[in-house]
C-alpha cells in the first residue's frame, strides 16, 4: 500500500509538471515559436518515467572500503603482485597495521642509507597483515613479526654483504694474478727465451718457473725443456701419421675378415685402435673438445696413432691420450709429437707405460722413504691400513696428474715437472698426502684408496704447491737421485 501511495503522489506530480508545461507552451505559441507538440510529448514521458523510476529504485549509499582489503600479510618464498592501493617499498608495509603511538623499533630509512644495494633475498619475503576473513593480529603480534622480519632482511644482508666482499677479494686477486702473469710473460720473451741455455738454471729463473709459466710461452718453454734427444722432424711425424691412417683405413675394410687371425695381430688391433678410440672419448670429457665432433678429436686420434706406428714396441697404454691432450692444447700438432714421443722415452715414463715391475717397485720403494721423512704419522696409518703407493700412484704418474688435478694446476705441475724431471712428480705427490693429511688420519684403507684416486675438485694450486714446497725431497744427506740410483735405475732429467 505505502508503493501504491508513492506511485500516486508520482503521478500528481507528471500531472503538475504537464499542466506548467502546456501553460508554458501557449505562452511560447503566443510569441511566435514553434515547437513540435511531438518533441514535448516525449519530454514529458521521459520526465515522468525518470520520475518513477528515481522514486522505485533508490540510489545506493557508497560504503567506506575498509582498511583490511589492501593491509599486508606473510607471503613466503614468492612474489605478491602489485596492487594500485599497496605499499610498494618496505619501509611503507612495515608502517601499516602499527597503532597510533608506536613507531618501528628501528628507524628504517636511516639505516638504509647505510647500505650499498638491497639484499635480493628479501625480494621473497614480504610483510603483510592477516586478510580480511581472519581476526586481526595484535599490538604484540604484530610487533614481533616485524622483528622476526628485520632480523631476516638483517641475516640476507649479512650474507651478501660477505659474498660480495668475497667476490671483490677474488676479483682483486685475479687482477693481481694477471698483472703478474703479464709481467712475467715479458721477462721470458724479452730475456729468458732469447738467452736459454745461459740463463735456464739461473736463480731468477728458477724462481720465476716455480711461479709457473704464461700460458703463452708454455709451450715453448716445454719444447725446450723436454728437449729432442730422439731428432724426431715434423717431416717423420707425417711419415709415421700416414702410416697410421693406412692401418685405420685397412683395419675399416678388412676388420671383419681378419678376426680369426694370430693373437699378436688381434692384440696390437686392440692396443691401437679399439683402445685409443675408447680413450680419447673419456679424455677430459668436460670440456668436449677432444670427443668425436670437438676441435681437437681428430689432432688428438693422430698424435697417438702415429706413435703407436714410431713405437710399436710400447704401442698404446690407457693414460697416454691425457699427456697427448695436454700437449696439444699448448703446442702445434708436429711438435705436440715430438715432445709427446720424447716425454714418453724418458726412465720414468718408459718404465711405467711398459709395465716393468721391478722399475716400478724400484720407485715405490724410494717414494716411501721420503714418505716417511715428511709424513711420519700419515705414513704410520697407511702402513697399518696395508695402503700401498702402487694404489694412488700409478693414476697419478701414467697421466702425469693431467687426470687427477684440475687442468690449470696440472698445468702448474707440468711447468716444474720440466724444470726438475721426475723428481718432482714424486714430490707432488708427497704435497697432494701433506695438504689432506688431517683427511686421510681419519679414513680406513677403502675409503683412502678412493679419495685418493678421485681427488676433490677444488684443489687450488697455491694451497697445493705450499705442501710441496713443504715436502723436500731428502733423507738425511740423501738425495732422491742417491735412493733412484742405489736401487739399479738410472737417473735422467726431464730436461737434459
Amino acid at each position: 500500500r505505502a508503493g501504491r501511495d508513492l506511485v500516486e503522489m508520482e503521478l500528481a506530480a507528471v500531472n503538475t509538471v504537464v499542466t506548467v508545461t502546456s501553460t508554458h507552451q501557449n505562452r511560447l505559441a503566443d510569441r511566435g515559436n514553434k515547437i513540435s507538440v511531438s518533441s514535448l510529448k516525449i519530454a514529458h514521458s521521459l520526465s515522468w518515467l525518470f520520475c518513477l523510476v528515481r522514486s522505485l529504485f533508490p540510489k545506493k549509499q557508497r560504503e567506506p572500503k575498509g582498511p583490511s582489503q589492501n593491509v599486508p600479510g606473510w607471503k613466503l618464498f614468492g612474489k605478491v603482485p602489485a596492487r594500485e592501493s599497496a605499499p610498494k617499498d618496505s619501509r611503507t608495509i612495515q608502517q601499516v597495521g602499527v597503532p597510533a603511538g608506536t613507531s618501528p623499533t628501528q628507524p628504517q630509512q636511516g639505516r638504509r642509507k647505510n647500505l650499498e644495494f638491497e639484499p635480493l633475498s628479501t625480494t621473497a619475503l614480504i610483510l603483510e597483515d592477516r586478510p580480511a576473513n581472519l581476526p586481526a593480529k595484535s599490538v604484540e603480534e604484530a610487533q614481533r613479526h616485524r622483528q622476526e622480519y628485520d632480523e631476516m632482511v638483517a641475516e640476507a644482508k649479512k650474507r651478501e654483504l660477505k659474498e660480495a666482499q668475497r667476490k671483490r677479494k677474488e676479483m682483486k686477486e685475479r687482477f693481481k694474478q694477471e698483472e703478474s702473469i703479464a709481467n712475467a710473460m715479458v721477462v721470458w720473451n724479452n730475456d729468458i727465451l732469447p738467452n736459454w741455455e745461459n740463463t735456464r738454471n739461473t736463480r731468477r729463473v728458477r724462481e720465476l718457473w716455480w711461479q709457473g709459466l704464461p700460458p703463452n710461452v708454455r709451450g715453448k718453454v716445454w719444447s725446450l725443456a723436454i728437449g729432442n734427444e730422439l731428432n724426431i722432424t715434423p717431416e717423420l711425424y707425417e711419415i709415421f701419421l700416414s702410416r697410421a691412417k693406412e692401418r685405420w683405413r685397412s683395419f675399416s675394410e678388412t676388420g671383419s675378415e681378419t678376426e680369426a687371425d694370430d693373437g699378436a695381430s688381434l692384440a696390437d688391433r686392440e692396443s691401437s685402435l679399439d683402445l685409443i678410440k675408447l680413450d680419447i672419448s673419456r679424455t677430459f670429457p668436460p670440456l668436449f673438445i677432444f670427443q668425436k665432433g670437438g676441435p681437437y678429436h681428430d689432432l688428438l686420434h693422430s698424435v697417438l696413432g702415429a706413435y703407436t706406428c714410431y713405437r710399436p714396441d710400447v704401442g698404446y697404454v690407457q693414460g697416454m691420450s691425457f699427456i697427448a691432450a695436454v700437449l696439444i692444447l699448448n703446442l702445434e700438432e708436429a711438435d705436440a709429437f715430438i715432445a709427446f714421443a720424447n716425454l714418453l722415452n724418458k726412465p720414468c715414463q718408459l718404465a711405467f707405460f711398459r709395465v716393468d715391475h721391478d722399475l716400478m717397485l724400484k720407485y715405490f720403494a724410494a717414494f716411501e722413504v721420503f714418505f716417511e721423512e715428511n709424513l711420519p704419522r700419515l705414513f704410520n696409518h697407511f702402513q697399518s691400513s696395508n695402503l700401498t703407493p702402487d694404489l694412488y700412484l700409478i693414476d697419478w704418474i701414467f697421466t702425469l696428474y693431467s687426470k687427477s688435478l684440475p687442468l690449470d694446476v696440472a698445468c702448474r705441475v707440468w711447468d716444474v715437472f720440466c724444470r726438475d724431471g721426475e723428481e718432482f712428480l714424486f714430490r707432488t705427490g708427497l704435497g697432494i698426502l701433506r695438504l689432506y693429511e688431517d683427511v686421510l688420519l681419519q679414513l680406513d684403507f677403502i675409503r683412502s684408496a678412493q679419495f685418493l684416486t678421485r681427488l676433490p675438485e677444488d684443489i687450488g694450486s697455491d694451497r697445493l704447491f705450499a705442501c710441496i714446497a713443504a715436502a723436500p725431497m731428502l733423507n738425511g744427506n740423501r738425495k732422491w737421485s742417491q735412493e733412484t740410483v742405489e736401487r739399479g735405475k738410472p737417473q735422467q732429467r726431464c730436461s737434459s
